[in-house]
């Protein structure tokens, strides 16, 4: 089964721009559930690594802003935030062209997918990057879902979208793991930055380990926003990712951590 690992994961920029701000305990064992990830999808024998962010602005505005997008190149480069600020050195992060090509043209049979043979990483992407591959040697496939500027991807064209990809994967003999990363419930760049509703997290992330579809995709964008602030939208990439796996999940770590305006997630899910 070429789709050999499914997880979820935080990605907020204060993980690592705000690391001496936090609880040590909680931030250590955060950290610990992220690199345990790491170890999780290396020991899967994963070849690729396909990344499903909530790109923010960075390459996307609103002159062009594609429900899905996938990048097709043989690197990429990140962070494009300050590295002195996020504390992540720049790097170039492999990709694959050829690989990226098969996928797109798999996820095309069904969702209509933008492409980009150029794409800066932000910290969407290059936060998880730092903890699960922190020596950058697993080719990376980044993917984007518009979280961002209204009208936002549906939520049942977001888990279309993660069928899509699973399809693609069970198209190519090579071992893939997958990983979507972004917040539940924050605000980001607002004066509620920090704040968290955890009782609606709590509750998005057991219909997510149940793999309870109806559950997942009966948000309205107005719930999300009035409950989870506009960071929530960013639900979509969590839910792409259980639509890819089909199993039911396990929670490695789910607490909160204000000082990074986020949830601290760590999820996988069993790939069925």
């Amino acid at each position: 089964m070429p789709l050999v690992y499914a997880g979820v994961c935080s990605h907020g920029p204060g993980i690592t721009a705000r690391s001496d701000q936090a609880d040590p305990d909680t931030r250590d064992r955060f950290y610990g559930a992220l690199r345990a990830m790491g170890d999780e999808i290396r020991a899967s024998g994963a070849e690729l690594l396909v990344v499903v962010a909530a790109e923010h602005f960075a390459n996307f505005f609103m002159n062009n802003m594609p429900a899905f997008a996938m990048g097709m190149a043989d690197a990429y480069e990140g962070p494009i935030e300050d590295p002195d600020w996020l504390k992540i050195a720049p790097v170039k992060v492999p990709g694959d062209a050829e690989a990226s090509h098969s996928l797109i043209s798999s996820v095309l049979e069904s969702v209509d997918v933008a492409y980009a043979e150029e794409w800066k990483f932000d910290h969407g992407i290059m936060v998880p990057l730092h903890f699960l591959t922190p020596a950058y040697d697993l080719p990376v496939v980044p993917c984007n879902i518009n979280c961002q500027g209204p009208p936002l991807t549906p939520l049942y064209r977001a888990w279309a979208f993660g069928e899509a990809l699973r399809s693609a994967c069970d198209s190519t003999p090579r071992n893939i793991a997958l990983v979507g990363t972004g917040g539940i419930s924050h605000w980001p760049a607002t004066p509620d930055s920090g704040k968290i509703n955890e009782p609606w997290d709590r509750t998005f992330m057991d219909r997510w380990v149940a793999q309870d579809k109806e559950a997942l995709l009966s948000y309205s964008d107005a719930d999300i926003y009035r409950d989870a602030g506009q960071g929530g939208f960013e639900i979509r990439t969590y839910i792409a990712a259980a639509a890819a796996a089909g199993g039911m999940g396990k929670i490695a770590f789910l607490e909160p951590i204000p000082i990074f305006a986020t949830m601290g997630v760590v999820a996988s899910k069993a790939v069925t």
